[in-house]
């Protein structure tokens, strides 16, 4: 399928190749261990699965296909992903990533540079600007989302890979909320991406796993590929069939979410109990114009709001929800809702007053239904 689209590609996922059975989908190969000759010789490509193995192997080539990078390395949770790939960088790694990310991935950075591993620099501003001052102090390596995890801010990658390669540093970008039916970072400069395949890519809610795609397969990259045999964070044979499953689907699943999204945040706006809903497809949003030159094929279905009261009325309206069920997650077939800050723990920078919603593939009148009802019904409770 040279030159075929992103959709045409995870919608076959590797149905092309030559199976003996002539099965339209790739089988699950669950060995551990592969036969040698009578001289000790591998007879096919795999040692151990440790090391690789037949359907991980499958996975990645779609992965790698699909974000248009040279080569994928797919592992069983995106925080083994985050791991390995810094644990693969040399000793005093100058890193700059966003005061606002993902808690999980920003805490293990500071853990690094707390020992002496890395050497972090976070930077408050969060847009282009604030990325482009960060690299400008000295950088190895520029770490950031777009949109950013939970307040939605759009960096424009393409001028952050510009500003990072004229710093002497490579990109990276997470872009799990942006996958690559709408944004490939690698298009726009970025060195390596990184996906939770947990998330959008798997679809289902029943699989971790975390993926790094590279734009060049170097000794840097092999350096990775061995970290991952080393900490043994190889996903199973049937966690990556299950990504696989799930990612035929991941073009229909996006634009459905973005769409839903789209018509509850605009709808959602208008709600005077609402300070502020961050969402990149809404014209209020501040960087809107980056996020339409940049998230080509949707907005995604990640929307925070900002409520007009404290966090015990988030919870309330959480409480309340009968179609968003509270769970902390994306991107899967079920509209999730989280008071965020509460999530994180009691070192969150998260405003204590927004509420993280996942919209799923539900009927959009009834999630509008649902939260609408429920912020009501939260305000009866604190005015009573």
């Amino acid at each position: 399928m040279t030159g075929a689209g992103v959709d045409t590609l995870i919608a076959q996922a590797l149905s092309d190749l030559e199976e003996p059975s002539g099965a339209v989908v790739p089988a699950i190969q669950p060995a551990t261990t592969f036969e040698r000759g009578p001289d000790g010789e591998l007879l096919g490509d795999y040692i151990y699965r440790r090391n690789d193995s037949p359907t991980v192997r499958a996975a990645e080539t779609v992965l790698a296909k699909i974000d248009g990078g040279e080569d994928a390395l797919l592992f069983n949770s995106g925080m083994a992903a985050v791991t390995a790939f810094f644990a693969a960088q040399p000793r005093g790694t100058r890193v700059v990533a966003p005061r606002v990310m993902y808690h999980g991935a920003q805490d293990w950075l500071r853990r690094l540079d707390s020992r002496g591993d890395i050497t972090l620099t976070i930077f408050d501003r969060l847009d282009t600007e604030g990325l482009v001052e960060a690299v400008g102090g000295g950088a190895d390596i520029a770490w950031i989302e777009s949109p950013l995890n939970p307040t939605w801010e759009v960096i424009d990658i393409e001028a952050a890979a510009n500003a990072a390669h004229a710093a002497g540093a490579r990109l990276v970008v997470d872009s799990t909320v942006a996958p690559p039916v709408t944004t490939r970072p690698l298009d726009l400069g970025a060195d390596v991406v990184f996906h939770s395949g947990s998330k959008y890519l798997n679809g289902h809610s029943d699989v971790t796993a975390g993926v790094l795609v590279t734009d060049l397969d170097d000794s840097g990259w092999q350096e990775v590929r061995s970290m991952r045999v080393s900490l043994g964070s190889a996903p199973s044979p049937f966690d990556a069939w299950l990504l696989l499953r799930g990612l035929r689907t991941l073009g229909v699943r996006y634009r459905r979410a973005s769409e839903s999204a789209l018509r509850l945040a605009g709808h959602i706006e208008s709600d005077d109990h609402i300070e502020r809903v961050l969402y990149p497809g809404l014209p209020s949003h501040p960087q809107h114009d980056i996020a339409v030159r940049q998230m080509t094929g949707g907005f995604g279905g990640m929307i925070s709001l900002l409520v007009d009261g404290s966090g015990d009325v988030c919870a309330e309206i959480t409480a309340a929800t009968d179609v968003f069920t509270t769970a902390t997650s994306l991107g899967g077939t079920e509209s999730l809702i989280e008071h965020r800050a509460r999530v994180e723990g009691p070192n969150s920078i998260i405003p204590q007053n927004l509420l993280r919603l996942s919209v799923g593939l539900e009927d959009a009148d009834d999630l509008i239904t649902d939260l609408d009802k429920a912020i009501a019904k939260a305000l009866e409770g604190v005015l009573r």
